[in-house]
């Protein structure tokens, strides 16, 4: 089966504090009392400074002890520096994010494999996931777990209810040789421990939908299934980092040449699941040493030149394993895992710290916003959105005069017009349905968050 590419998942916090310039301390009072007639330009003493004791009225012989510390002027206490700026986001992985979703969304509807190698979405954003799975886990970590699960939910459960009864609508029947293990497996839809069964095909030719439909829009779900497994592993994950950190880093990779190269195979879908789950750990890991600093103490040229060489280790065995869909990485999990790691590395190497998005990415500040706060509405559902784009546009041809003089452009331009048609569609559906992420994560619902309300930072 196929996995299609994802980025998924969930906002991020900023890192870093806010300069502060410590009060100034007093200046300790001098030794020696002033001339008793200073001139007029002479610096005054400060009046928070105590007159001197009565008894130092002359100066003081060279060599004579200085007065007990009693005498001196008691230094104030400094102010307290003011407590670090909370909240907030860091904007170059929210724009991060925002970029492989839309990579996601382009890639779905031409089908160019070049842009797993441009973009590898999946593991950008495991990557970036995987750091804020290790800050939050500073908490008890079932608490962190119940939260994250809590979060992704209910947002699939909205798509189920819409996509599994028209599948039993379109005709899709248990599986009499699986008997009671057929039925089981549709609980993924509510816990997707496991991949989400669907039907290959499903509906009929000449339908509002493709008999495809069903592999398009549910596949992805496979997605969840893996984010879920990372979700319940962090705990552990995290302690055999902190302890073991570049063994546990690579150790993904290593299982990855075992089981995803075909050395050894594990069947079923339970076998897909392992394989997922070591193609994209250590992405997921290398989130940790993102958020514990670890990458900074690497030097640059050092991190860079070992990620260029797992980099080149991927195009090397990639260009030895491609399929009939050429340079799609999604196909070859061990040129993916390699791949994406060393991408990852040099993003997430010199990436900055930005409360704002700079310069003319400013402009796109909103909509980077949206699409973080409704980043899994748009995943679930952007596929079926782009197989509806189709029949809609096939509409066209119904009305008058445009049918029949402009045909000709509207099949030379099917895939830009669907490209062009697809983003409202997916507006409409975050209008729709985009308020369970506020209800998963117990926030007031909202219809269009874009932070338009959100006051911007100051400098």
């Amino acid at each position: 089966m196929t996995h299609p590419d994802y980025p998924s998942a969930y906002p991020q916090q900023p890192h870093g504090e806010p300069h502060t310039v410590p009060f100034p301390a007093q200046r300790p009072q001098e030794w020696a009392r002033p001339p008793a007639d200073p001139a007029p330009w002479a610096r005054q003493p400060e009046p928070w400074v105590q007159e001197p004791a009565p008894w130092v009225q002359e100066p003081e012989p060279r060599f004579q002890e200085p007065a007990p510390a009693a005498t001196l002027a008691p230094a104030p206490e400094p102010e307290p520096a003011p407590a670090p700026a909370k909240g907030g986001r860091d904007r170059y992985l929210d724009l991060l994010r925002a970029v492989a979703l839309v990579r996601v969304v382009v890639f779905h509807l031409f089908g160019w494999a070049w842009l797993t190698v441009v973009f590898p979405s999946m593991g950008v954003m495991f990557a970036l996931a995987g750091s804020l799975m290790a800050r939050s886990l500073s908490r008890p970590a079932w608490s962190v777990i119940r939260s994250r699960v809590r979060r992704l939910l209910p947002p699939m459960w909205a798509f189920a209810a819409v996509a599994v009864p028209v599948v039993f609508l379109l005709g899709w029947k248990p599986v009499r040789e699986e008997g009671i293990w057929w039925f089981l497996k549709l609980a993924c839809y509510v816990f997707p421990v496991g991949t989400p069964p669907f039907p290959w095909e499903n509906g009929s030719e000449g339908g509002f939908l493709e008999t495809s439909w069903a592999e398009q829009a549910i596949g992805p779900l496979w997605y969840i299934r893996a984010y879920l497994w990372f979700v319940l592993a962090s705990p552990l994950l995290l302690k055999a980092f902190r302890k073991l950190p570049w063994v546990t880093l690579l150790a993904p990779i290593g299982l990855t040449a075992v089981i995803g190269t075909g050395l050894v195979t594990v069947p079923g879908t339970a076998g897909e699941g392992l394989v997922d789950f070591a193609v994209f750990g250590s992405c997921w890991i290398l989130g940790f040493a993102h958020n514990d600093g670890l990458l900074k103490t690497v030097p640059r040229y050092l991190s860079v030149s070992l990620a260029a060489i797992l980099m080149a280790f991927a195009l090397w065995w990639g260009s030895g394993h491609l399929t009939e869909e050429g340079w799609n990485l999604d196909e070859i999990p061990l040129a993916q895992a390699t791949w994406s790691l060393g991408f990852c590395v040099i993003l997430l190497q010199y990436a900055p710290s930005w409360r704002e998005l700079p310069g003319r990415l400013a402009a796109w500040d909103s909509l980077v916003t949206l699409a973080n706060n409704r980043a899994v509405t748009i995943y679930l559902w952007h596929n079926l959105l782009l197989m509806a784009a189709f029949p809609i546009i096939d509409l066209l041809w119904d009305v008058p005069w445009v049918g029949d003089h402009l045909g000709t452009y509207i099949d030379a331009s099917y895939n830009t017009l669907a490209l062009i048609l697809i983003w409202p569609l997916i507006g409409l559906m975050i209008l729709a349905v985009g308020w369970v992420e506020d209800v998963a994560a117990k926030r007031r619902p909202r219809l269009w968050p874009n932070g338009a309300a959100r006051p911007r930072a100051r400098h």
